[in-house]
């Protein structure tokens, strides 16, 4: 599949136009996306990070058009700190998530959060913005993150899902503020919709979206089978669970595949299945 060019606007409906930043990372596959919805007056959503020329590149395709929100689906450092520079630039106010402030769990649990983040309105589930010809709405989707939101477009049949649900991986659920209890109700949520397409943060639109959904649901029942059936034979730590369950992975991606499995832990441990010993063994109950 050919992948857009940094910068470049591509068109995917009448109403969405696609950008993508140059952060690409073994985290972000090709980089942040950000959206353009609308044809006169404009609304951005997830407007990436703090690069210059990706502000010059959303500039060049806003190409002069009001602007009217500024939209982020959640605070990492990927998707909202350009919010600040393009309210400078367009006048727009920034709406959409909570700012999210976390107790430091150390080391520096919020490292990976934009603390910068001040909106102007904070969306709730189901509240509405409107444009000239659109309207998005607000769909409460936490557990990537707490704060995380979704944004669906209902004159393209279309969501914005941001990292909740994304076209290349399934997202990374890291706690103390990211839930895995709180990231599978959400995509029951969503099954309970009827988009036919989404538009990911990063990588390709999906356009069967509720066979995906039901494929990550699938994903995630599995990883918990594997840890439960790990610790009916012994207990272990969690770098020997990745090593038995991640057979083959980029060595770059393990320490998030450690928190994966520690955010199933977390919620195993909520419903009685599983408790923590010593020596950070985790046990079956």
């Amino acid at each position: 599949m050919i992948e857009d060019p940094v910068g470049a606007a591509v068109p995917l409906d009448p109403l969405v136009v696609r950008v993508l930043a140059g952060n690409a990372s073994p985290f972000t596959h090709t980089g942040t996306q950000t959206h353009l919805v609308g044809r006169d007056a404009l609304a951005l959503i997830d407007p990436g990070p703090d690069d210059a020329d990706h502000l010059a590149a959303l500039l060049s395709a806003i190409g002069g058009r009001p602007v009217v929100a500024i939209m982020v689906t959640h605070t990492h450092h990927d998707h909202s700190p350009l919010a600040a520079r393009l309210r400078e630039e367009t006048g727009a106010p920034v709406i959409g998530c909570a700012p999210l402030t976390m107790a430091d769990a150390g080391p520096r649990a919020d490292r990976a959060f934009d603390v910068e983040y001040r909106p102007d309105r904070v969306l709730g589930d189901g509240d509405v913005v409107d444009g000239d010809g659109w309207t998005l709405q607000a769909i409460a989707t936490p557990g990537h993150t707490s704060n995380h939101l979704a944004f669906a477009l209902p004159q393209a049949q279309a969501l914005f899902s941001g990292d909740h649900v994304m076209g290349w991986s399934t997202t990374i659920v890291s706690p103390p503020d990211g839930d895995m209890g709180d990231y599978m109700a959400s995509l029951e949520k969503l099954m309970g919709r009827d988009e036919r397409i989404y538009y990911p943060a990063h990588g390709q639109a999906i356009d069967n979206p509720q066979r995906l959904v039901r494929g990550m649901l699938g994903h995630r029942k599995q990883r918990e089978g594997q840890i439960l059936r790990l610790l009916a034979r012994a207990p272990a730590d969690i770098a020997a669970m990745v090593d038995a369950m991640y057979v083959g992975i980029d060595a770059r991606l393990k320490p998030a595949a450690e928190r994966s499995v520690l955010a199933h832990l977390f919620d195993l441990r909520r419903r009685g299945a599983v408790t923590e010993g010593e020596g950070a063994l985790w046990h079956a109950a």
